[in-house]
């Protein structure tokens, strides 16, 4: 099981010099417009687009045209920095804290890393390892990182020579065994999920075809719901049952195929004998479905984003969502949260809450656990969105 831990950032836009540290499973931000909730969830997306192309085409999705210096926190200089640490279980059974280090910057007015870093330690005591250390296209990793090795001057290092300077080294080494941090890592970047659900998008008949797992945009949902029907009956049958209890008059879902080939859901309500089509159902049902096929997910996302699951669900829901998402965590999937819904937030715990404010043009992000006031409250029995609609969360209020 791996989970991000903590995450350093500078030079990222809003986040000139932030450091979210204690990082939980499940993690709930919550802050006024403008202060870099979606900003935190654009360095996810940058770092798997950068690993599945280049550091320039992942800043160009970020900042168009202009590229670095959109993404670079105005009125700063020096590179963009992200230092992530990671606790994942290596091929020794181990449980291991690795930190990445990735420094993007200019050379010859286009795009470059300058510095990306693996180390991690070892043993318990002492300094860690670097098992990957790159700068400009250029550096080295170590190759016999699964031997047992109890001093660092054993290592086995090899050269190599990237094609770009703008090019991940963990985006090759990631394909290699021999790597097993930099797998760790390729695999957590690869299949993390940053979901911006549309119900427009989910409302249309899909075209035939196959789907396993849920999409950004939710476009799949009759895809998904059919192979969840034919392969997984159980996790199917328990999604229907949960939406039972939270949509009243649901009784059934189906997937059907139509003889153009085109897949759409019906859905049957007790009061009617003829079910009906997704494009008649309310908006809460049709997000709401798409939650619980998303966190249903027989094979989680090591990562998943979601951004202000609350719209258009009423707020009696928010608390058994929150819920929803803490399952999904716990049993494999870290989440992050953004949230503007005290009925939501109030399913939260002390540790899984943080709030970003703007202080001098630039965001800064505090943890509840850390505010002494607030701890006291909750050890007392009250609820997190009661405390922030209080003006407990300085600069964050609802």
């Amino acid at each position: 099981m791996q989970q991000i831990e903590s995450l350093r950032l500078k030079n990222f836009r809003a986040f000139q010099n932030v450091h979210l540290k204690n990082i939980p499973r499940f993690c709930v931000l919550v802050g006024a417009n403008g202060t870099g909730k979606s900003t935190l969830f654009s360095v996810f997306a940058f770092l798997r687009d950068a690993m599945t192309t280049n550091v320039t085409a992942a800043l160009g999705r970020l900042g168009g045209s202009r590229g670095l210096a959109e993404v670079r926190s105005r009125g700063s200089s020096g590179p963009i920095e992200i230092e992530i640490k990671l606790r994942a279980t290596l091929a020794d059974g181990r449980s291991r804290l690795i930190t990445y280090e990735l420094h993007v910057d200019e050379l010859d007015g286009r795009p470059a890393v300058t510095r990306e870093v693996l180390q991690y330690r070892r043993g318990s005591r002492g300094q860690p390892w670097k098992f990957l250390d790159f700068s400009m296209g250029k550096g080295e990793a170590v190759t016999n990182e699964l031997d047992t090795v109890e001093d660092e001057r054993q290592l086995q290092r090899e050269s190599q020579t990237l094609k770009s300077p703008d090019i991940l080294a963990i985006k090759g080494l990631a394909q290699f065994e021999r790597f097993p941090a930099v797998v760790a890592l390729g695999n957590l970047i690869e299949n993390w999920h940053l979901s911006d659900f549309h119900i427009n998008r989910a409302r249309p008949e899909a075209e035939s075809g196959y789907a396993e797992h849920l999409s950004r945009e939710g476009e799949n949902l009759s895809l998904v719901v059919e192979f969840l029907y034919k392969n997984h009956r159980s996790v199917f049958d328990r999604i229907l049952e949960r939406l039972k209890q939270t949509v009243p008059g649901v009784t059934k879902v189906e997937a059907k195929t139509t003889e153009e080939g085109r897949v759409l859901l019906k859905f049957s309500d007790g009061s009617f004998e003829d079910p009906f089509l997704a494009k008649f159902v309310s908006d809460g049902t049709i997000k709401m479905l798409a939650y619980l096929v998303l966190l249903y997910d027989p094979a989680p996302h090591p990562l998943l984003c979601v951004e202000e699951p609350e719209n258009q669900l009423y707020p009696s829901l928010q608390w058994d969502l929150a819920e929803e998402f803490r399952t999904y965590a716990m049993r494999g999937g870290q989440v992050f949260v953004t949230t503007h819904s005290p009925d939501f937030l109030n399913a939260a715990e002390l540790g899984e809450v943080f709030w970003l404010v703007k202080e001098n043009g630039y965001t800064q992000v505090h943890r509840a656990a850390d505010d002494e006031q607030i701890k006291a409250y909750m050890e007392a029995g009250d609820q997190m969105g009661y405390l922030w609609k209080q003006g407990l969360f300085p600069g964050a209020n609802p």
